[in-house]
């Protein structure tokens, strides 16, 4: 399996020089990542909610090694949702954070990722939208969740991502159904043990489903991450069987993959949010996006052989 190959790859500065100085690469970053900055991606937000989708937005980067550059991080959301705010785009547009960015993994980095998180979540509720804590490696997740489950108190809208190739992710589910949370169900793009995590696609595609099941018939409010024909086919069975209106579930899907799924499935009248990433600290969240799906594997590949 190419997949964890190219996970280790995503932690190697050698590999990181190498696919950075690549002519090519810029090109095929922007098929994922449409910008660097805010004003770049204000057009996008602009096209994409007019085209009928609601958006996620992400501020993309995860080596934080100091308070300082957890700070920054911060500062760069409150920045989006300054301009956000101008748009007046509510509910349409919301944020995906990592805590990584937050200090998580800092000395007294729980502590920090709650301080940092919280005024974004504030800044985010006082215009209309709310926040989704992405997932990470697995050694994080106690720590998210609990973060989770204090930002709640205040701000119930609060979402969370959890991730189906998880042994533990069955019972996660069922927590956060049963106390009305909103969830985004992801298969996982983190490379985990045996010991905590299905390594097989068929055993993931099975535990993902179970866990759809669980999230649409409980109280919460479900977010489906996945560009699987099948899995999409599968949600809306579930959804219809749970009794859930249209607007009672969402589709996520990334920015740059099944562009015209992403229209078809809101035409149809499904709520359909476009998880759009942007920034320059862009190689980890790139090289995920390889080990998620060999077909972005080959258009890479084929693009560094035809153009490099």
């Amino acid at each position: 399996m190419l997949g964890p190959v190219i996970l280790a790859a995503s932690r190697s500065d050698r590999m990181r020089r190498l696919i950075s100085a690549a002519p090519v690469t810029g090109q095929v970053v922007d098929r994922f990542i449409p910008g660097e900055t805010v004003d770049d991606i204000v057009p996008v937000v602009e096209e994409l909610t007019a085209r009928g989708l609601e958006l996620t937005m992400d501020v993309v980067g995860e080596d934080i090694t100091t308070p300082g550059q957890a700070a920054a991080a911060r500062d760069a959301y409150l920045a989006l949702i300054d301009r956000l705010r101008a748009l007046d785009l509510g509910e349409r547009v919301e944020m995906s954070v990592k805590l990584s960015m937050f200090g998580q993994s800092l000395p007294g980095g729980h502590e920090l990722a709650l301080a940092n998180v919280r005024p974004v979540v504030e800044a985010a509720a006082a215009i209309g939208t709310t926040v989704t804590l992405d997932a990470e490696d697995h050694t994080t997740l106690d720590s998210m969740f609990a973060i989770h489950d204090e930002l709640r108190k205040d701000f119930p809208q609060t979402g969370c991502v959890i991730q189906a190739y998880l042994f533990r992710t069955e019972a996660d589910a069922r927590r956060l159904a049963a106390n009305g949370s909103r969830v985004r169900l992801v298969k996982g793009a983190y490379k985990e043990p045996a010991e905590v995590a299905y390594q097989q696609k068929h055993e993931i595609d099975k535990a993902y489903v179970r866990i759809l099941r669980t999230l649409m018939d409980g109280a919460g409010y479900p977010m489906v991450g996945s560009h699987d024909p099948r899995l999409i086919s599968i949600a809306q069975e579930l959804a219809r069987k749970a009794g859930r209106k249209p607007d009672e579930y969402e589709f996520q899907m990334l920015y740059g993959i099944r562009g015209d799924e992403h229209l078809r499935l809101a035409a149809e009248g499904h709520r359909m949010r476009v998880y759009t990433a942007y920034g320059t600290d862009w190689y980890g969240y790139f090289m995920r996006r390889l080990a998620e799906k060999p077909a972005n594997l080959r258009f890479f590949a084929r693009s560094l052989l035809t153009k490099g």
